[in-house]
């Protein structure tokens, strides 16, 4: 989990075994769940990050942010739970192709500023 940049001492150690990373809210001490709750992190602690392995973005991602996420994390992937949901654990699918349609977009838009850098 993800709170400030402290939590992201460990990448190292995590990236000589691990295939990929995945980097994920720090969920609230009352939460009762550690997951699914569109709670998203500070992504700047990301930007320009290299961990030498892919990585994947998680924690309170919808069709609403996961450009800027991307934009700003320049991750090769995106995971999302309740950002696609009408309730919880009911996922609704209009909101699973509008987060689709817009990280697909974000995906390409990121390849353009890169090509052109």
């Amino acid at each position: 989990p993800v709170e400030t940049k402290s939590d992201l001492a460990a990448i190292a150690t995590y990236a000589r075994v691990a295939d990929r990373l995945l980097f994920d809210a720090r969920a609230p001490r009352a939460a009762t769940r550690p997951g699914g709750l569109g709670m998203p992190f500070d992504w700047t602690l990301l930007k320009d990050l290299d961990p030498g392995i892919p990585f994947m973005l998680s924690g309170g991602l919808d069709a609403g942010n996961v450009a800027e996420a991307l934009a700003i994390t320049r991750a090769p992937g995106v995971d999302v739970s309740s950002g696609v949901e009408r309730a919880p654990g009911e996922k609704d699918p209009d909101e699973i192709r509008a987060f689709i349609k817009a990280a697909r977009q974000a995906s390409v838009e990121n390849l353009r500023v890169a090509s052109n850098a």
